[in-house]
């Protein structure tokens, strides 16, 4: 049957409507996209970031466990929260900034063997208040300390923040303490730090290192045996004689003479030349040792106590120590005692003089230096 022109014109208006429908729809789609990538590449600012422009999300990238050597593994002091959901991987834009390579830290807030530290580097600086307030509502709610550092660039010096810092600075860096003498992190912890610190990130646009999470759990537990193995108090006593009782004033007068210092907390010191604490003279029974209470003070004894990690030669501060113990036996007519009540003999004497030395060797040996702000730290 024979086409007529007007069936031949009716066709093409047709195949002429489609063509403009399908137009028009991709000239919508491509606006909305465009919208779209306005409002996700920077184009809706946050509060933390300078108006001009988009910038990187976070990095992921995996840490080193440190080696602490072929140390008893024992079961961890703290347990792992329950019920823990990974977070979600984030992803890298090609346009991230670069991070700066690792520069030292102060060890007193961010160590790499003490600490979990996670850094981020924005493309503008961010303002100290607007980060503080961000991490304010997270940042309290764990059972080791958390400290943040920042510098405004890669040639400065890292300076601790706190509430009252005004500055505005492009790199920055968390640290969550690993473990102390309560235990290890928990891995829920963990999951909050981790948590935390990605959500500033992406509301800041910042690049952030972010280790493996399991690596970092695996890293404290291992950290904590270590510590757990190494941790001893050394005690010795000095008890009246004949079970009667040693007079405060007397006993404030030897222990001054023997270079000791009463301080706030109710203890004697001894402290070396820089200032570290040597070991500590406490009342034997509950009472403490205070500028008013010891002048009437009665007590049956002292105890006299070396912390071995936190002092940096634990064998002469065990010397003096042990040399403070009989000064204070003569003086004060007592006699000296192990943590049994037993005479002290010599042969205990070595013991306890070997041991000390044989527990330092071994914290010099995986890492942590005895005494050192490392050291002071994990044994806290």
């Amino acid at each position: 049957m024979a086409i007529s022109e007007l069936q031949i014109a009716l066709v093409g208006a047709g195949a002429a409507a489609v063509a403009l429908v399908w137009g028009y729809n991709a000239w919508q789609d491509r606006k909305h996209r465009q919208t779209a990538d306005r409002i996700f590449k920077g184009g809706q600012g946050d509060a933390l970031l300078p108006d001009d422009g988009a910038a990187p999300r976070a990095e992921s990238r995996e840490r080193r466990e440190p080696h602490f050597g072929d140390e008893p593994r024992v079961p961890p002091r703290a347990g792992d929260d329950e019920g823990v959901i990974e977070a979600a991987p984030v992803e890298v834009p090609q346009t991230e900034p670069e991070l700066a390579p690792q520069a030292p830290m102060p060890a007193e807030w961010a160590d790499p063997v003490a600490d979990c530290v996670l850094r981020l580097v924005a493309a503008e600086p961010l303002p100290a208040p607007a980060v503080w307030a961000v991490q304010n509502a997270w940042a309290g709610a764990f059972s080791k300390p958390v400290h943040w550092l920042a510098r405004s660039d890669a040639g400065s010096a890292w300076r601790p923040i706190d509430a009252g810092d005004v500055g505005r600075y492009c790199e920055w860096a968390a640290a969550l303490q690993l473990v102390d003498r309560r235990g290890a992190v928990t891995d829920g912890e963990l999951a909050r730090f981790f948590d935390g610190v990605q959500q500033l990130a992406l509301q800041t646009a910042a690049a952030l290192e972010l280790p493996s999470r399991g690596d970092t759990v695996l890293r404290a537990g291992k950290l904590d045996e270590f510590c757990a193995a190494v941790d001893i108090q050394f005690v010795l006593h000095v008890v009246e004689a004949s079970g009667g009782v040693f007079a405060g004033t007397k006993l404030r007068g030897v222990a001054e003479s023997a270079g000791l210092v009463l301080e706030p907390d109710g203890v004697f010191r001894a402290r070396d030349a820089a200032g570290g604490e040597l070991f500590t003279v406490a009342n034997l029974g509950t009472e403490r040792l205070d500028a008013e209470t010891i002048k009437s003070l009665a007590t049956h004894g002292l105890t006299l106590s070396l912390d071995v990690p936190r002092v940096s030669d634990g064998v002469a501060a065990f010397d003096r120590m042990l040399a403070v113990a009989r000064q204070l036996a003569t003086s004060l007519g007592g006699v000296l005692v192990d943590a049994q009540r037993a005479p002290l003999a010599d042969a205990m004497i070595a013991a306890i003089r070997a041991k000390t030395a044989e527990l330092q060797r071994r914290m010099h040996d995986g890492g942590v230096v005895p005494g050192s702000t490392r050291a002071l730290r994990l044994f806290s």
